[in-house]
């Protein structure tokens, strides 16, 4: 078993909703779920006329090669009728990995870990809740240390809802 961590975050619709939505595709087509963070809303990042993102981290257990596991999450966010019209712009659901095993990989469409998760705070801050310890393979820095370190000014809330 291969153990990966996923980024499931949104913007349109019931974001709490889609969430879960999300994760349980993600059971059903990826591999169990062992743990998951709270739920964090933050402002748009990058492209900022939109409304803001609800986001979670999720840590799973999977049979599924990184390429697979990608192509399985695209599958996913087209079931949910994710549209690619603007960049960075709004979506009813994006699923990145961030890390899988201690693995570093550099392919035309998958880059792990993500190339710009120690950039952003709204990805650290649910990640850390569920694997602080956990070192980046290229930084060699704890997920912990690269959210004390983390430049993004962006804020990032814990939602008190249910997950």
């Amino acid at each position: 078993m291969k153990k990966a961590y996923l980024l499931t975050g949104g913007n349109l619709g019931n974001r709490l909703n889609n969430l879960s939505k999300a994760a349980e595709l993600i059971e059903q087509y990826c591999g169990n779920i062992t743990q998951r963070s709270s739920v964090y809303e933050t402002a748009a990042w990058g492209y900022e006329a939109q409304p803001d993102f609800y986001n979670q981290a999720l840590e799973i257990k999977t049979n599924l090669s990184a390429a697979k596991l990608m192509q399985t999450i695209l599958m996913i966010e087209e079931k949910m009728e994710r549209k690619r019209e603007i960049k960075m712009g709004p979506r009813t659901i994006d699923i990145d990995i961030l890390l899988f095993n201690d693995e570093v990989i550099h392919e035309h469409n998958l880059t792990i870990p993500h190339e710009r998760l120690h950039l952003r705070r709204f990805a650290l801050m649910p990640l850390a809740e569920i694997a602080a310890g956990v070192v980046h393979p290229v930084l060699n820095k704890t997920i912990q240390q690269l959210l004390v370190e983390c430049k993004d000014t962006l804020n990032v809330n814990k939602i008190t809802q249910a997950k």
